[in-house]
């Protein structure tokens, strides 16, 4: 399994960068969350694949710019990367399937071994 850093959310995440996952659409680059609230850039960081949040809607106080999370996952087919998460703000573990199109991305995050699951849409911006 890979590292990778991501960003955003409880159980929403994203991610596909490094040679291992070439499997996998590229998710390198910026994204809109589908409820607006926020943005992300996800890119290499080191070894590991890191998505930031580089905008939060104003309001909004349980997200702040700069927030990540670890994420190792794999591919499980050429669109579909599925591992685990690590969200070190809230120091929660989550399950995570990110589904990777060309300008968008589906995540689903889930604890309590995939009891309770939030789904995610985000587009790409550049």
């Amino acid at each position: 399994m890979h590292k990778i850093v991501v960003l955003a959310v409880p159980a929403a995440m994203f991610l596909s960068l490094s040679a291992p996952l070439a499997l996998a659409q590229d998710a390198s680059g910026s994204w809109a969350r589908g409820d607006g609230i926020a943005r992300v850039n996800i890119a290499p960081c080191g070894a590991q694949i890191c998505a930031v949040n580089t905008w939060i809607k104003d309001g909004v106080t349980d997200e702040k710019i700069g927030d990540r999370l670890v994420m190792n996952v794999k591919p499980a087919s050429p669109s579909v990367l599925s591992g685990t998460a690590y969200d070190p703000q809230r120091k929660m573990s989550y399950n995570i399937d990110i589904t990777v199109a060309a300008n968008s991305l589906k995540t689903q995050g889930c604890v309590l071994g995939r009891l309770l699951c939030k789904n995610m849409s985000w587009s790409r911006i550049r």
